[in-house]
């Protein structure tokens, strides 16, 4: 299978994300993942499209979002980048918190996003520099009846 890549550069606004949710779910559905799988993706890339939108740009400065959805033999991954100052992800993710043992009204909103995307996709990538870069990963197990 050969390698495909489509990608959407969209303002870095919130009304936007329902346009990659909408592109995902046309390649996605088109390579043969399965309902939950797509719903499993769109919450995961709307986690990462939403970081871009709140913590990448200055409030009423214009960004950009890039996202790039690539089929691979295995499934498909998809990168969501933005150009904003960027963080320290492997000092941010040391210091995270465990969440085993904390009740729920010990968990504060934000900072949960890494967690909802790891438990979603196969593999989940940040890479930090110039800008920040999500990639999520979702591989494709076919059943034998699909074969």
């Amino acid at each position: 299978m050969s390698s495909s890549v489509v990608c959407l550069t969209v303002p870095a606004e919130p009304e936007y994300i329902d346009l990659v949710r909408l592109t995902l779910f046309g390649i996605s559905s088109k390579l043969g993942f399965s309902f939950e799988e797509i719903e499993d993706m769109k919450v995961a890339v709307a986690e990462a499209c939403n970081n871009a939108v709140l913590h990448a740009y200055d409030p009423g400065s214009p960004g950009v979002m890039e996202i790039r959805f690539e089929r691979l033999a295995s499934g498909l991954r998809i990168k969501v980048k933005d150009e904003g100052p960027s963080f320290d992800y492997t000092a941010k993710a040391r210091a995270a918190e465990s969440l085993h043992d904390k009740l729920l009204d010990d968990i504060h909103a934000g900072g949960l996003g890494i967690y909802l995307m790891q438990a979603l996709m196969d593999e989940v990538e940040v890479n930090t520099g110039f800008g920040t870069e999500v990639v999520l990963t979702k591989r494709l197990v076919r059943s034998e009846e699909m074969v």
